[in-house]
């Protein structure tokens, strides 16, 4: 990383970037066969800040990182994100200012294997353009108000497959998809009294979804939860046309009381709405997920989340800070796929999904120690994240892939000396839910897995834990040296599940756990000023 002035009090700059090299080290103590393996990621950061005068400041910046994943030369998947934001900052008056933000995203990630001579390429990407007004005005010191919109331009190509065999390339795709966001919106910020404030607002949306090609249309489906649903037509289009639009009304409002100078009360309410759905069957936050928008099929998700939080400190000089917090978000038109679902390059995607609802709820303990030779915080969250889809799970509330029951976070730096100080992170997390089947069966020599129950998230894989320490020496003012060690007792964590045959018997399936970084990693780093 490197930072420091281009024009002097007019401009400056910060440049970073980062790529990990466990690959290159690790390969010495690796066998022949995952030699070829690939797993790195890098990242760069860029932003550059220019005053034009006392009112007016522009800011830009921009990220690009990859992650790199794979066996060598057979298999690999990499997937990465690339933005450039720029902001321009007006003052009007010592009372009024305003944002102007425009930026570009793309998120995509590409798949490939090698068989022999023939190739398999998969690329799949999202892409955002944004253009937003964000206004601020300060009434009074207990009184302001902020509005503003945006406007968001997205494109969606769920994939498209690529595929050479001697010397013939072959490409087959889905069409892909467009959506326009615009939103307005105002909020306010009222102090009442000293012991009373509040803030709240209203943001009213707007979606538009567009389809090209061709557009389905289904109806119900046989059976419930089993088979797709019936396709009942399909229309074909010429160009760009609106099949879809959809309009909300987000509400949130919070109340803040003061029981004194040190504790306080919170209670807050929200209403969200998201207009993108994740439709995943992996055990594992992979990028190869299918992200699909709201459409002619497909209605976007709404949430109402209530909380109420009790914030304290504690000490003559605040020297410890407490906050107890809990919450229930109801969640509705949440999409969930059918058992047996393709979901990969489905044309028919729609028809596979079928529509519930959700709820997740939960209690948030943090405590933190600001004084002292020992200092750091713990939090600790217990929750519980559930969907019911009518046709999955016979009907009843199952875990959803990101429910985990206990989250425990511990950190503490300690002052050796002057020089030296020590630090430590720990992390414990509840394993992630899967569906794994609960017995076998014989069928003309294959032994095809079987969830008798069907139940969805069935099981969950191990937890997981992790100790980091560090140790940071500093050489002087201007410079220092951080030693640390990542995952210190190399706990195994797994990643993923998949099953397969045992080698030695093949009438028998065995589940096999992958885990990514399953040891020792040390660290070294070097920041100095000049």
């Amino acid at each position: 990383m490197l930072e420091g002035p281009l024009i002097k009090d007019k401009a400056s700059f910060v440049v970073a970037g980062r790529r990990s090299y466990i690959d290159i080290l690790a390969k010495p103590f690796l066998s022949d066969d995952l030699k070829k393996a690939k797993f790195n990621f890098y990242d760069l950061t860029a932003k550059v800040n220019y005053i034009i005068d006392k009112r007016n400041r522009l800011y830009l910046s921009a990220y690009k990182g990859r992650d790199v994943f794979g066996s060598g030369s057979d298999f690999g998947f990499n997937w990465g994100n690339t933005t450039t934001t720029l902001r321009w900052n007006h003052k009007y008056n010592p009372r009024i200012f305003s944002n102007t933000t425009a930026y570009f995203s793309q998120y995509d990630y590409g798949l490939g294997a090698e068989f022999g001579e023939s190739t398999f390429d998969w690329v799949s990407r999202i892409q955002n353009y944004s253009l937003k007004q964000d206004i601020t005005k300060f009434v009074n010191p207990n009184y302001s108000f902020s509005f503003g919109g945006q406007s968001i331009l997205s494109k969606y190509t769920p994939g498209t497959i690529t595929v050479e065999q001697d010397g013939v390339q072959i490409s087959r795709g889905l069409a892909d998809r467009l959506t326009a966001e615009n939103a307005l919106y105002v909020s306010n910020k009222w102090e009442i009294n000293k012991k009373i404030s509040t803030e709240f607002g209203v943001r009213g949306s707007n979606f538009i979804f567009f389809a090209k090609d061709s557009l389905n249309y289904y109806g119900e489906s046989p059976r419930l939860g089993k088979d797709p649903k019936e396709l009942i037509k399909k229309e074909y289009l010429n160009s760009w046309t609106n099949k879809q639009m959809y309009w909300n009304i987000e509400p949130r409002a919070s109340v803040k009381y003061s029981l004194n100078k040190k504790s306080s009360v919170k209670l807050s309410y929200n209403r969200m709405v998201q207009y993108l759905q994740l439709v995943s069957n992996t055990t594992a936050s992979i990028p190869l997920d299918v992200w699909t928008p709201a459409n002619n099929e497909i209605k976007p998700i709404k949430a109402d989340q209530v909380a109420v939080g009790y914030f304290r400190n504690f000490g003559k000089n605040d020297d410890f800070e407490f906050s107890f917090e809990t919450y229930y978000k109801r969640l509705q038109d949440i999409v969930d796929y059918r058992d047996g679902a393709d979901l990969l390059l489905n044309e028919f995607l729609e028809g596979d999904l079928m529509e519930g609802e959700g709820r997740a709820y939960g209690l948030e303990f943090y405590l933190k120690k600001n004084t002292g030779k020992i200092t750091g915080w713990v939090s600790y969250t217990v929750a519980r994240s559930e969907r019911k889809v009518k046709g999955i799970n016979n009907n009843q509330f199952f875990p959803n892939r990101f429910d985990k029951s206990h989250n425990l976070n511990i950190v503490a730096m300690y002052p050796i000396s002057e020089k030296w100080e020590a630090s430590a992170n720990f992390v414990f997390s509840t394993g992630t839910p899967a569906t794994f089947p609960t017995d076998q069966f014989n069928f003309y020599g294959y032994n095809p897995p079987h969830n008798a129950f069907e139940e969805r998230n069935n099981y969950r894989i191990k937890p997981y834990h992790r100790l980091d320490l560090g140790v940071t020496y500093k050489k002087s003012e201007r410079s220092e040296w951080v030693f640390s060690v990542y995952n210190t007792y190399a706990r195994k964590n797994p990643f993923s599940i998949y099953f397969q045959r045992q080698e030695n018997n093949i009438n028998l399936n065995e589940a096999i756990q992958y885990s990514v970084l399953g040891t020792v990693v040390p660290s070294v780093a070097y920041n100095f000023k000049f």
